[in-house]
């Protein structure tokens, strides 16, 4: 399994492999093989299935119980997959089979110790005579030999290194995202933790948080090579952007997948909310470097520049979906990009060299905010192209209206709450049933994009963003005293019709409240920023008993499904309610589209829901696709399907 030359793996894989969970470091979830195509994509079945729990741990381990929720997206190199399991230990097996060939045994024999959650994926590098498998698992960051899934004792101590910060408060660390390895560095973004109120996107009642600064690793040592400081430095212009509360905010953190320009060496890294990520009375202007898209340079953490996507962030509009790069075509000129998705339903288009938008972005004047002491930007951000690919807003013509009475009682329940254009600030809940009980958003907070959101074709410049109609209410109330040292904070009990999105909201609690798809894929030729198409992906509620008798065409199915797309098609399956409430609760379709058109192809029945990214690969002349999936009737497994 060695090459003759040092570095990442990216350079030396081929056509046929899955080198990263990504697709490749540009994250664009592409494949150009073709052996499955629209001819006999019909003929797709299950060649087999593997828990997501190899039976030596569970043998060993009895009472170890792996989430419904399984994350791992296996890589291909050399006919084997390597993938973070349903406790986030890292599995061999073999790519045609999907027999074991290693198990990466727990630091520690305890039960303890072997308890955890699986991660998205992993990334490699070769040094010419060896292959190291990098993961994190918890609160540690793991080097692999390749061969035999030991650990790399000279790597930090002995086979991993502690990812803890040194805060205040002992905030320990996760990250459901693998980490990527650029030339000689192993960068890693991460997910933060900390107290409740204290980590990532959370709605708690406390400003304070520790910055979670993006890291990088050498390769060979373990050792700390540089740290990008998510809160700029004394002094930086950005600093001033956030008053006094530069000293004590934080969060802002990389949870979403990185991606790399290999041949440059920047890394793409896409930054989230800070806290209190819908109260910021305390973090008066833009606050950078939170929300935004910064490229990196790998060599030694330099800024190499910024784009922020949203000012001074009240509605947990992170950047979760992964950067994809993409070479363009723009008026007869190549142009080297990186399209970053955001929970708003935007699209940002940017030069991945510098940083400028490749079609104008407008600073619109937005809603501004009514709570006491709050400073809502003036403005924000908005792209001239592409369009959205998902609703924006809750105005009229963005409900539903299946029926006059499910309109009529749409309007009804959305007029509880303040409304209108997207980046209507949260308001406050004065707790009256008759009266506003906070603010309507739509998208909401789990945004029309997420990390699943992205897929890019380089053949056709053609990008496929998946997406979810979701509102949400954002209700703010007055701190008590004794409760926090922010004046005010999220109230999880207001809109009592209105529990939890985006089902059992709306008409008849259980129809939802917007217009469909609710589920949805949309189709954009990146070449011009114009949008192709918009599909359902999914049937969703049509067989309701007040909708089954209108003979409704698909509505979509929310939740979080990923794209792979290949030479031929277009894949996509629909999500477990595992991963995002309002998916698939059991068996669940995988559909195969044409690229052009949007049109359902063919489909294959999946025994639960998919929870992580479809791959796609080539072994001894046969194409197969691997997708993990799970449920709480079914469990979590990888499945494999293919051609007969």
């Amino acid at each position: 399994m060695s090459l003759a030359f040092t570095g990442p793996l990216q350079a030396a894989s081929s056509s046929q492999e899955w080198p990263y969970f990504g697709g490749s470091h540009r994250f664009d979830r592409y494949s150009p093989l073709s052996r499955i195509n629209a001819s006999n994509v019909g003929r797709l079945s299950l060649l087999w299935e593997r828990p997501s729990v190899d039976k030596s741990i569970t043998d060993e381990f009895p009472d170890v119980v792996a989430s419904p929720y399984h994350r791992g997206t296996p890589i291909m190199l050399d006919g084997v997959l390597y993938s973070p399991n349903g406790i986030g230990l890292v599995e061999a097996f073999d790519a045609l089979t999907g027999k074991t060939i290693w198990v990466q045994k727990p630091f520690k024999a305890t039960f303890k110790e072997v308890v955890g959650q699986s991660s998205r994926g992993v990334d490699v590098w070769r040094d010419g005579k060896s292959m190291r498998i990098f993961s994190v698992r918890g609160e540690y960051l793991y080097a692999l030999n390749a061969n035999d899934g030991s650990l790399i004792t000279a790597f930090g101590e002995g086979g991993r290194v502690l990812l803890r910060r040194q805060t205040k408060d002992n905030a320990p660390f996760f990250s459901f995202n693998g980490p990527i390895v650029v030339r000689d560095v192993i960068v890693v973004g991460g997910n933060g933790g900390g107290k409740v109120g204290q980590g990532y996107g959370d709605y708690g009642l406390t400003r304070e948080a520790a910055p979670e600064n993006v890291r990088a690793y050498d390769v060979r040592t373990g050792k700390l090579r540089w740290t990008f400081e998510v809160m700029p430095r004394v002094g930086t212009p950005e600093r001033a952007t956030w008053g006094n509360a530069a000293d004590y905010t934080g969060n802002m953190s990389a949870w979403a997948p990185l991606s790399a320009d290999d041949a440059t060496g920047y890394v793409y890294v896409p930054l989230s909310s800070p806290t209190n990520p819908n109260f910021g009375g305390h973090r008066p202007g833009d606050n950078l470097y939170a929300n935004c898209l910064v490229a990196l340079d790998s060599r030694t953490g330099t800024l190499v520049w910024k784009f922020q996507t949203v000012h001074h962030d009240l509605w947990d509009f992170d950047n979760a979906s992964p950067p994809t790069l993409a070479d363009l075509k723009v008026d007869g000129k190549v142009v080297k990009a990186v399209i970053q998705p955001n929970k708003t339903g935007f699209v940002f288009v940017l030069d991945r060299r510098t940083g400028k938008p490749v079609w104008p972005i407008e600073e619109r004047p937005v809603p501004q905010s009514t709570v006491p002491g709050e400073h809502s930007s003036p403005t924000q951000p908005f792209p001239t192209r592409p369009e959205p690919f998902d609703v924006v807003g809750s105005q009229d013509e963005n409900l539903v209206d299946f029926t006059p009475e499910l309109r009529a009682e749409a309007i009804t329940i959305r007029n509880r709450y303040v409304h209108g254009d997207i980046f209507t600030p949260p308001s406050v809940s004065n707790g009256a049933a008759s009266h506003i009980q906070g603010s309507f958003e739509l998208p909401g907070s789990v945004g029309a994009g997420n990390w699943n959101t992205g897929a890019f074709d380089p053949q056709t410049g053609r990008y496929y963003a998946v997406s979810t109609t979701a509102p949400d209410v954002l209700a703010l109330v007055e701190a008590r005293e004794s409760e926090a040292t922010i004046g005010y904070h999220y109230d999880n009990t207001a809109g009592p019709d209105y529990p939890e999105p985006p089902l059992g909201v709306g008409p008849q609690h259980d129809i939802p409240i917007t217009k469909p798809p609710y589920g949805r894929i949309t189709a954009y030729d990146m070449n011009e920023g114009r949008r192709l198409w918009v599909v359902a992906n999914g049937d969703g509620p049509r067989e309701h008993p007040l909708l089954k008798d209108l003979k409704l065409p698909p509505l979509g199915t929310p939740g979080r499904p990923v794209a792979l797309v290949t030479q031929s098609l277009l894949f996509l399956g629909e999500s477990s309610a595992a991963v995002f409430g309002s998916g698939v609760p059991g068996p669940s379709h995988f559909r195969a589209y044409d690229k052009a058109t949007g049109r359902v192809i063919a489909s294959v029945s999946l025994p639960a829901g998919t929870t992580g990214g479809p791959i796609t690969y080539e072994v001894k002349g046969k194409q197969i696709i691997v997708v993990p999936i799970g449920s709480t009737s079914h469990g979590s497994s990888w499945v494999a399907l293919g051609l007969p």
